[in-house]
């Protein structure tokens, strides 16, 4: 046997990770629960919530029997669901709250072939009736014809050519194109799943998923697996770090985490470089030059966060089962990013600018380890706005834990990069109390949100946990001063940290799914807060009232925000085939900016909408995407308003709608534009 310890280890922290992800510019599909019952919690009292309806603490053995259970009754479960036939369920996860209500998530198939996006979520109580069902779409999935009309090398090389677009030299795709059934967009599609590996532009491993329409040879959707972080690093100062014995060895695995285990790549690109071991039980010595100190910064932030979730939340291991991912130091040469991936299942080190400054605080283990929970609980894609949900969860966990481990060297804060002065001039790359500030990030949702990259259009879910956490309006928190708005301009009333981690985990682990967007968040936390705390509960006003802060949805009650100012434009202009049209909107007398909520009203006549790019243009002649062309958006005419964040535009001047026609045959014309300012 091999005694376990907590070591004392010096340890030096790290820097901020450069976001260097693929950013496709696709929507995917409304993700929200289907609630077939509903349970108010009697037990609810203001303040506290409904112990029922908290999560168990499971063992892996209990969760293995739960997963054993469901997968025994997936024949039953699919007939009760009303899937068809040629619909199988296969059982991925199993969490339970304390009152013994069981939430299985499942995958899909159809005709054998696995189903991208046709994952669920079944709650179950613990008298056997299903309470709610979540699916990540709502369409039927019946008459797919599987037969392929177009080789998987068709795929493949469409596969290779966008990876190679990212910087990978790869010859061949690292995995063969599959049959799938491609369901994320809402229409089921035959389709083939290409993996592309190798090393993008900036060093980071390559995974890379495209999925190509079997019919037509057309990619309907692409995204990035290794998923990148961006946190910020301080000192953490002499701490504890799980260690074993072996003989007269040390070595920096801890065996009461899991078998989480360090490993030193001394500035390699692939496998998993060399365990770290030595003569004596101290790690590190607080300098970057020496190797060991990456390590041990590693390890203490691994170990604080398996505590957080263990601790707080009663989770054993990112998956449940009591297994420790692992953690590689010394990635590559010069490397300034961080990052997870799935294949490998851990997480994964650069040393910064110079090799001097180690990507390896607290909050960046904490990021890269959640991202590794989201892929084994709601698997939120990355890419548009699920992407950015997906990286908004591992900064809102790599608060909570930073918070957690009361850290005097690394204090709780809602700032990324506050210590490491990327920019030069002292301020924090990141801010969660109002994201925008870091000139980059969004602070409230719009139509658009889901076309860049995902650490920015995380910014307004990071913003909803501030205000939720928090509260809107000026306050100091552990020193540092917050002034966080709302894009309505009405207050918020935040409920604290630890309500606001709780339902967002909750949400995470029994409500979300692999499509679910910003609406679809709004509709799994409020359902969330509602059996922690009850429907009438002053947490379920906060947790509506800081969506409604970011602009998605409103505020049920509340004053009516103000109507704003109309300008108009009802001039028909023709939508030439293949060709562009423009309407322009003069506004005038307003002081000032644009709101940070513009409201476009968009009213086109046209008889094949998924032909049309639409894009809004402010005076200075920046372009806010509105609408992609589809060649799944099989209706006519576009009647929609739309909401763009033009908080950075000067209101007066002329406004434009452009209306680009990308495909033959189709024509129309727009009817009218209206901005609400």
């Amino acid at each position: 046997m091999r005694p376990t310890h907590r070591r004392r280890a010096t340890a030096t922290g790290a820097l901020v990770a450069t976001a260097a992800l693929l950013a496709v510019g696709f929507q995917t599909g409304t993700s929200a629960a289907q609630t077939t019952a509903s349970a108010v919690p009697a037990a609810a009292k203001a303040g506290k919530a409904d112990p029922g309806a908290l999560p168990k603490s499971l063992t892996p053995a209990q969760r293995a029997e739960l997963i054993r259970e469901a997968s025994a009754t997936t024949a039953a479960t699919a007939k009760e669901l009303g899937l068809t036939a040629q619909e199988k369920l296969l059982v991925r996860d199993v969490t339970q709250d304390r009152d013994g209500t069981t939430h299985t998530r499942y995958e899909r198939t159809y005709a054998g072939l696995p189903v991208l996006g046709g994952d669920l979520v079944v709650s179950e109580s613990k008298a056997g009736v299903t309470e709610s069902v979540s699916k990540a779409s709502r369409a039927t999935l019946k008459n797919v014809d599987t037969s392929a009309d177009v080789a998987p090398s068709v795929a493949e090389k469409q596969a290779l050519g966008a990876a190679k677009a990212e910087g990978s030299a790869k010859a061949k795709a690292d995995r063969a194109p599959r049959k799938v059934v491609w369901l994320a967009e809402g229409k089921p599609t035959l389709a083939y799943e290409t993996v592309v590996g190798g090393l993008q532009h900036d060093g980071t491993p390559n995974e890379l998923h495209v999925v190509t329409d079997a019919s037509t040879g057309a990619k309907l959707f692409e995204w990035q697996a290794v998923e990148t972080g961006t946190g910020n690093t301080q000192y953490s100062g002499q701490v504890n770090v799980g260690s074993t014995q072996s003989g007269s060895t040390y070595n920096l695995t801890d065996g009461g985490r899991g078998n989480h285990k360090t490993y030193n790549l001394n500035r390699g690109t692939s496998g998993t470089g060399t365990l770290f071991s030595g003569p004596d039980d101290v790690w590190g010595n607080g300098q970057a030059s020496n190797l060991e100190t990456a390590g041990a910064d590693a390890a203490y932030g691994a170990g604080l966060t398996w505590d957080y979730y263990k601790n707080v939340h009663g989770r054993s291991g990112i998956r449940g089962d009591g297994v420790g991912a692992y953690s590689r130091v010394h990635y590559g040469n010069n490397y300034v990013n961080a990052f997870w991936s799935d294949s490998c299942f851990c997480m994964t080190y650069g040393d910064g600018s110079g090799n001097a400054k180690p990507l390896t605080s607290i909050d960046v283990a904490a990021h890269e380890m959640t991202h590794g929970l989201t892929s084994v609980t709601a698997k939120l894609v990355y890419s548009g706005e699920s992407g950015g949900l997906n990286e908004a969860t591992s900064d809102i966990f790599a608060a909570a834990v930073e918070f957690y481990g009361n850290n005097t060297s690394d204090v709780g804060d809602y700032l990324v990069g506050e210590k490491i002065d990327i920019n030069g001039d002292g301020t924090p790359l990141r801010y969660m109390d109002k994201p925008s500030k870091d000139g980059a990030s969004k602070d409230a949702w719009y139509s658009g949100i889901g076309n860049i990259d995902v650490h920015y259009s995380s910014g307004p879910a990071n913003h909803w946990y501030y205000l939720l956490s928090e509260g809107s309006g000026a306050k100091t928190i552990n020193g540092v001063n917050y002034d966080s708005p709302t894009s309505d301009g009405l207050p918020v009333t935040g409920i604290g940290r630890d309500k606001a981690s709780l339902i967002w985990f909750k949400a995470l682990t029994t409500k979300f799914n692999s499509t679910t967007n910003y609406a679809g968040a709004r509709t799994g936390t409020i359902a969330v807060a509602t059996e922690l705390y009850g429907a009438t509960s002053p947490e379920v006003k906060a947790v509506t009232d800081a969506w409604a802060g970011i602009n998605v949805g409103s505020r049920p009650g509340g004053p009516d925000p103000d109507p704003g100012t109309v300008f108009e434009n009802t001039a028909d202009v023709s939508i030439p085939d293949l060709g562009t049209g423009t309407s322009t909107v003069n506004v005038t007398g307003r002081t000032g900016n644009a709101p940070a909520a513009l409201k476009v009203g968009v009213d086109i006549v046209h008889t094949w909408r998924g032909d049309l790019v639409i894009d809004l243009l402010a005076p200075d002649g920046t372009a806010y995407r509105l609408k992609n062309s589809s060649g799944s958006d099989s209706a006519d005419n576009v009647v929609e308003t739309y909401t763009v964040n033009a908080s950075s535009e000067v209101a007066n001047g002329a406004w434009k709608l452009r209306v680009q026609d990308v495909a033959r045959y189709d024509t129309g014309y727009i009817n009218s534009v209206k901005l609400t300012f």
